[in-house]
């Protein structure tokens, strides 16, 4: 389809489109999109009814959007809403898929043979699994997450700092343990029956959209359901669009995000790890007036010392060097971390100029 047909991404932005998703994919702009999380048809290949020994109907995936002819069909289709997601991501955009065993690993050689480069995948562990009731099979205890940038040279969002807050200061792992959507959470119709039988927890939501995207980032849900990406990206100050076939779907998703308050500004910020933070040279701790040229710095013991020299070096003795590869020298090293060994007094007391540094990227970030 030519780019004049093509849709404007402001009005869609934070709407749930009705239609099928290869059609409304087709008719958003290329490179627009920031994130995609995904949650197709498991093409669940299930025979017959299937009940608990009180003989009670479980309330399984028996809609028709979970049907296929064969497997080709199925492949077919999943290539194709790939390609159009991958043509609607940005360069360094990424994408998540969750699927069962029945489908993800069709999945995942679909995303390797259409450009996008594997990151992790994700085990999503179930509290709360339903339980296997022929006892022909091990209890079907968790669902996969593959979570792929667009090509390998992709520069993806990966908030690694604040996942590791998230998980008390221990990195987080690819093994997510969380229960299934149940209790108030669960959207019922009229007949207190479940609305939609795949609906995910916002818990997975969350921790997906923290990790792998900012505030006001657009992520779209071609597979949108009741809404829960939606809803999670409100909160967290993302932007959205859902695509969603079933209007009854699409009506409950939007009632359901409608109620959802976004989350302050000054909340939605996140730790952040050093890479992403702007870096500053020695030299601006001078041209910022924080340290003085001739000054001394000291070793954290207060018995090695070195002069500020006028372009950013030091000079201790006769060696000279940055403040990283004096460091190692006065210490017999092979390396150095400059910002902590390297001391200024202010006060009476001994600081590391790392706290220095700190207060110029403070500086950095005020507004004009």
């Amino acid at each position: 389809m030519g780019a004049e047909h093509k849709r404007d991404l402001e009005p869609l932005l934070d709407q749930v489109l009705v239609g099928d998703c290869l059609a409304e994919l087709r008719l958003l702009p290329s490179r627009s999109v920031d994130l995609v999380f995904a949650d197709p048809p498991y093409n669940l290949q299930l025979g017959g009814g299937l009940t608990r020994p009180d003989q009670s109907r479980v309330d399984g995936v028996s809609d028709d959007w979970d049907k296929f002819d064969s497997f080709a069909a199925y492949d077919a289709f999943s290539r194709a809403w790939l390609a159009e997601c991958r043509r609607v991501l940005k360069d360094d955009g990424a994408l998540w898929v969750i699927g069962s065993y029945h489908n993800i690993f069709r999945i995942g050689a679909a995303l390797q043979d259409l450009g996008f480069w594997l990151l992790n995948d994700v085990i999503w562990l179930k509290t709360n699994p339903m339980p296997n009731f022929r006892g022909r099979r091990f209890t079907n205890a968790h669902e996969t997450l593959i979570w792929a940038a667009r090509s390998e040279k992709s520069r993806h969002t990966f908030n690694y700092q604040a996942m590791k807050a998230f998980n008390d200061d221990v990195q987080m792992r690819s093994d997510w343990l969380l229960p299934i959507c149940t209790g108030a959470e669960r959207l019922k119709d009229e007949a207190g029956k479940k609305l939609h039988p795949t609906q995910k927890p916002e818990s997975l939501l969350h921790r997906v959209i923290l990790a792998s995207s900012k505030p006001g980032d657009v992520i779209l849900d071609p597979f949108f359901g009741t809404g829960t990406t939606g809803a999670v990206a409100r909160r967290l100050g993302r932007r959205f669009i859902g695509i969603e076939r079933d209007p009854a779907y699409a009506e409950a998703a939007r009632r359901r995000i409608a109620a959802i308050r976004p989350l302050p500004r000054q909340a939605l910020q996140v730790s952040e790890g050093k890479r992403a933070l702007p870096r500053v040279p020695f030299g601006a701790l001078i041209e910022a007036g924080l340290i003085k040229i001739g000054e001394t710095l000291h070793d954290p013991t207060g018995r090695i010392a070195a002069k500020v020299r006028a372009d950013g070096s030091l000079a201790s003795g006769d060696a000279t060097g940055s403040i990283h590869k004096l460091g190692a020298l006065v210490q017999g090293q092979q390396a150095c971390n400059g910002w902590t060994f390297w001391h200024v007094r202010r006060k009476g007391r001994l600081i590391p100029i790392d706290l220095l540094r700190q207060q110029v990227r403070a500086r950095m970030k005020e507004p004009a």
